[in-house]
């Protein structure tokens, strides 16, 4: 078991944090501002100038689709990669994704946000040449955006084999039909595709029903009804929506992979997503505490700092071990991933799903109660940092499934069926 990150993730990660340090952080209030302002006079789903621009130095400066995967990357590494022209372990990504969870924007500063990543990946490890050359190297120039359309709303999606759309071959077309919602990535003005998944053959088994199907947003039948807020966070410029698809026609060649694969797929797709993302939340919590330690040394109230006032050092102290904890969790899932593939790791990336998500929610509620009625409003991350935490224990499968994940594996050790 080896977590440490190679000569070359080592020298990534000191060069993002550099980026950050520099180029984000010295204007991501900036960026919040402006932001809010388009909110109240214009319109807040155009990306503002300074995404932008803060995109293109970092492609200047090789800090470009971090996610890329060693084993899958070959020559699209070397034309839209980092530098040294190939991708990285899951173990040496683990730190460059806590660096970037820092921050609300880093992670599309430096074209390695979900769903782009997820949907990137797919077409990495099963898109055709065709499906490649039309959408997957348009993403990893960052030239459009993509989005993920799986959970919908009239049926308990936390078992995807509820699934109700539909995915259906007729002649050489593929009919879609269906109602999908909390698809991230659909506000965005250049989310030119979706990955739709839904059922291709009801009689087949539960788990080679459903298919992912390439639908561009600008097909006939594609409608989206609404942007969804998370509670009252539209999350610009990539935004939640609900998305109708009536009738809506693709040719044959749009089936990633092929009828039937759709749950392989998505087991390819979700193990390394996850670790992803719990990374990131590292990062948020590691923010959130440091926010906390500097209000709690520079804030007094009764005469003494906050820090030592009603039992905050020991919550500090808490905050501190329980990070530290989940780091090494998701360092061991990675390590799993890494030497055995998704089906080496299902009970450890089930693992961190619940504890990652729960843990950063701790870690914020206790900075955003240091900072008082300010940590409520926007002059600081905090109340956005916990909504996106809180998030994530229901995005890519609740808790709930996790834990059953983990007590089957579990159980099964000693002969459970």
């Amino acid at each position: 078991m080896d977590f440490a990150p190679s000569p070359r993730a080592t020298d990534l990660t000191a060069r993002v944090a550099d980026f950050m340090a520099t180029e984000i952080t010295p204007v991501e209030g900036a960026y919040h501002r402006d932001l809010a302002e388009a909110r109240r006079t214009g319109d807040p789903w155009q990306p503002l100038p300074l995404l932008e621009e803060l995109k293109q130095k970092a492609r200047a400066q090789g800090l470009w689709n971090l996610f890329l995967p060693k084993e899958h990357a070959g020559e699209y590494a070397a034309r839209f990669g980092t530098d040294g022209g190939e991708g990285l372990t899951n173990v040496d990504y683990a730190p460059l994704a806590e660096q970037m969870g820092r921050s609300a924007i880093a992670p599309i500063v430096f074209n390695s946000n979900a769903p782009d990543t997820g949907n990137m990946e797919v077409l990495l490890r099963y898109g055709s040449e065709d499906q490649r050359r039309e959408w997957l190297e348009p993403l990893l120039a960052g030239e459009i955006r993509s989005a993920f359309t799986m959970t919908e709303p009239e049926v308990a999606s936390s078992d995807a084999t509820n699934m109700a759309a539909t995915a259906v071959v007729d002649g050489d077309e593929i009919v879609v039909n269906g109602r999908k919602w909390w698809s991230t990535g659909v506000g965005h003005p250049d989310c030119r595709i979706y990955v739709f998944m839904g059922v291709t053959d009801p009689d087949a088994d539960r788990h080679h029903r459903h298919s992912m199907v390439l639908v561009p947003r600008d097909t006939p039948g594609v409608t989206i009804e609404r942007l969804l807020p998370t509670m009252g966070i539209y999350d610009e410029p990539l935004g939640h929506g609900e998305v109708s698809f009536r009738d809506v026609r693709v040719p044959l060649g749009n089936f990633i992979s092929g009828p039937g694969e759709g749950f392989a797929i998505a087991q390819g797709r979700l193990g390394p997503g996850r670790v992803h993302h719990c990374m990131r939340l590292i990062g948020l919590a590691e923010m959130a505490l440091e926010l906390a330690c500097r209000r709690g040394l520079e804030r007094t109230a009764f005469g003494k700092p906050l820090v030592n006032l009603g039992g905050n050092r020991e919550r500090i102290a808490d905050a501190r071990i329980a990070i530290d904890q989940a780091r090494l969790l998701v360092l061991n899932a990675a390590w799993k991933l890494d030497v055995g593939g998704p089906m080496n790791a299902l009970q450890e990336v089930s693992a961190i799903k619940v504890a990652v998500p729960t843990m950063a929610q701790g870690v914020i509620d206790m900075a955003l109660q240091l900072h008082g009625g300010g940590g409520m409003s926007d002059d600081f991350p905090l109340a956005a940092a916990w909504i996106g935490a809180r998030s994530l224990r229901l995005a890519d499968g609740p808790d709930e499934v996790h834990r059953g994940m983990v007590a089957r594996l579990e159980l099964g050790k000693y002969g459970a069926r």
